[in-house]
Formats: structure tokens, C-alpha cells, sequence
């Protein structure tokens, strides 16, 4: 086994660990009441799966600042760096909570038939019942977020970077949608953007656990550029893998971003290198696009160094953060932390 295999493998079990609780977490932070339908299609992505990786991130971090064997503490009844006990478990599935909202707008917006394996919430159910189940996620991770019993001024610079962070990843939609028709979009605009719309929620799963704990200014603000800087690398490889792996491995068509006119960072970089990228694949839809296509477009992009160039922004993404845990005390939390970010650029399907 390689060093990257034997790092994924630590890495999953870590993760799996981890999302084994959030899931047993999930009804209990939002069970199903009435009206019913509501909040069955508000849980129906949270029941379908996913990895789990932010409540991971928020949960490690925790274990990290308090200097505490992985897994060994009640995360419903954490200490704190005062003493304290904090229910970091609630603030793990509220940012999760958020990951779920954002994903059936999301669907909603590109009308798109399936998510985790299952239905869209808004093919499901309907189209009305999905943005308010989306509605109701919002408002309910700030709900969740006000129970972690943490001391009133900590609650409220959590909850500030919570709603931060919600305003960043509309405003980070908006952005990719008015990508898709502008010309003149910079690579520097593109990593704003996906800071924005992607690498904010690690931003604060690396920070809130931070501020309910009570850790100092320094310590918040490197551990919230960590979750920047890796959630950044994961959009990035996103992209990667969007046009490297195969169709049946994605569970969708390979190069549906190319083909949709999707700007990423291989795009932008591609072009600055006098690529046609509007010319790299000819057919009008996803549908109708087949793998020869998308293997002569990767080629091209291949010999224009710009999938190197993206995996070698990713790659330095990932190292600047693993630079920012140097704040945390050296432990196995930190250790895993590490892990992950390498994990988030390695990964494949």
C-alpha cells in the first residue's frame, strides 16, 4: 500500500467514524413534526447520505483545540478551553444543515433530476415543496446552532460567521451564474468565487468550533483560513475530476461543466493560453456529447499545461492550510486534520 492509499484509508475511517454520529445526530436536531411533508423533504437529502466532510472538519477541530483522543469525548457534552461544556455535536449538524439547504436550491436552480444517488427534493416532492424545504434547513441551522449551550458572547460571533457565511455563498451563486455569460472572467475572479460559494461553509466548520470553545482571536482567524484555503483545493480538484474520471464513476456525464460553458480554472487558464474553449466540444447538450469528445477537449487542455496548473493551485492551497493548524496543539486531531486536506486534492470517484 502507498503512503497516499495508507493516508486515504485513515482518512475514510476517520470520516466514516464521524458521519455515523452526524447521522445519528440528524433526527434529533430535526425530527419530523407537522406539517409532515415539509419536513420529510427538508430531511429527504440529510436521509439520502454524503460524506459528511464539514461536521468532520468541526469535529476534528474540536478535538484538536481541547487536546483530546479522537473520538474519545461526548461530543454533546465537550469541554471547553474554560471548563465549560460545549454540545459541539448541534454546531456540526447545523453547518451540515446549511450544506444540505444550499444543494436543493441548487437542483432547483439547474433543474437537475438527481442528487446522492436519489431524486432531486423538487422532483420528489414538488417545486414549491423544495424551496421551502430549503427555507426551513436555513433557518433551522441557526436554530440548532443557538443549543450548543456555549457561553452568550461565543453563541453570537458563531452565529455571525453562520450568517456571514450564507450571505458569501449567495453571493457566490450569483456569481457562477454570471460567469456563465461573461467573457472576461479572470482566474483571480474564479477563486474569489468559489471562496465564496464553496470554501466559506469549511471556513466556518473550522472556525465555530473554535469560538464556542473559546480559543483566542489568532487561533480562529488561521484555523478559519484553513478551511478557505482547503475548501478552495476541494472546488478546484471538483473541476478536476469533472473531466478525468469516468461518467459511470462520476454518476454523471464527464465533462458536463465543459459542455454546459461552465468557467473553472482549467477554462480560464486554458484560454489565457490562446485555447478556443468554446470550440473544444461542439455539442448542445450534456445529453448529446460523447466520450470521444471530451477526450480530445481534455487532450487539448492536457497540452496547454492547464490540468497541471489546476492541480498545482490545488496542491499549494492544500499546503498553505496545513500551515494554518501549526495553531492547534501537535495531536492526533491535527494529524487527521492534515490528512484530510491531502485527502480532499487525491481523491477520485
Amino acid at each position: 500500500m502507498t503512503g497516499s492509499e495508507a493516508r486515504e484509508e485513515r482518512v475514510l475511517e476517520a470520516v466514516g467514524q464521524r458521519r455515523e454520529l452526524v447521522n445519528d445526530a440528524i433526527p434529533e436536531e430535526l425530527p419530523i413534526t407537522d406539517p409532515e411533508r415539509l419536513y420529510e423533504a427538508s430531511r429527504y437529502l440529510l436521509d439520502a447520505g454524503g460524506k459528511r466532510l464539514r461536521p468532520t472538519v468541526l469535529l476534528l477541530v474540536a478535538e484538536a483545540l481541547a487536546d483530546v483522543e479522537p473520538l474519545s469525548a461526548d461530543y454533546r457534552s465537550f469541554p471547553s478551553l474554560n471548563g465549560s461544556d460545549v454540545d459541539v455535536m448541534a454546531a456540526a449538524v447545523s453547518v451540515e444543515t446549511i450544506q444540505s439547504f444550499t444543494l436543493i436550491h441548487d437542483d432547483i436552480m439547474d433543474d437537475d433530476d438527481l442528487r446522492r444517488g436519489v431524486p432531486a427534493v423538487h422532483r420528489e416532492y414538488d417545486l414549491e415543496t423544495a424551496i421551502l424545504a430549503g427555507d426551513t434547513l436555513y433557518s433551522k441551522a441557526f436554530e440548532i446552532m443557538l443549543d450548543t449551550d456555549a457561553q452568550a458572547d461565543r453563541t453570537v460571533r458563531a452565529l455571525d460567521v453562520l450568517a456571514t457565511t450564507c450571505t458569501n455563498i449567495c453571493e457566490g451563486q450569483a456569481l457562477d451564474v454570471e460567469f456563465e455569460t461573461s467573457s472576461d472572467v479572470l482566474t483571480e475572479d474564479y477563486l474569489e468565487m468559489i471562496e465564496q460559494k464553496t470554501a466559506v461553509l469549511y471556513g466556518a466548520s473550522s472556525s465555530v468550533p473554535a469560538l464556542l470553545l473559546g480559543a483566542d482571536d489568532e487561533t480562529v482567524e488561521q484555523l478559519y483560513g484553513y478551511g478557505i484555503d482547503v475548501g478552495r483545493a476541494f472546488q478546484i480538484q471538483d473541476d478536476v475530476l469533472d473531466l478525468t474520471v469516468p461518467s459511470e464513476k462520476l454518476g454523471k456525464q464527464r465533462g458536463s461543466d465543459l459542455v454546459e460553458g461552465k468557467q473553472t480554472l482549467l477554462t480560464l487558464h486554458a484560454r489565457e493560453q490562446g485555447v478556443d474553449v468554446d470550440s473544444l466540444v461542439d455539442a448542445e447538450s450534456v445529453e448529446a456529447v460523447t466520450e470521444a469528445e471530451i477526450d480530445e477537449a481534455v487532450a487539448e487542455l492536457e497540452a496547454a499545461g492547464s490540468i497541471d496548473y489546476a492541480r498545482d493551485t490545488a496542491a499549494e492551497l492544500v499546503e498553505s492550510g496545513k500551515e494554518r493548524l501549526e495553531v492547534l496543539p501537535d495531536n492526533e486531531a491535527r494529524h487527521l486534520l492534515e490528512q484530510l486536506a491531502d485527502y480532499l486534492i487525491e481523491r477520485g470517484y
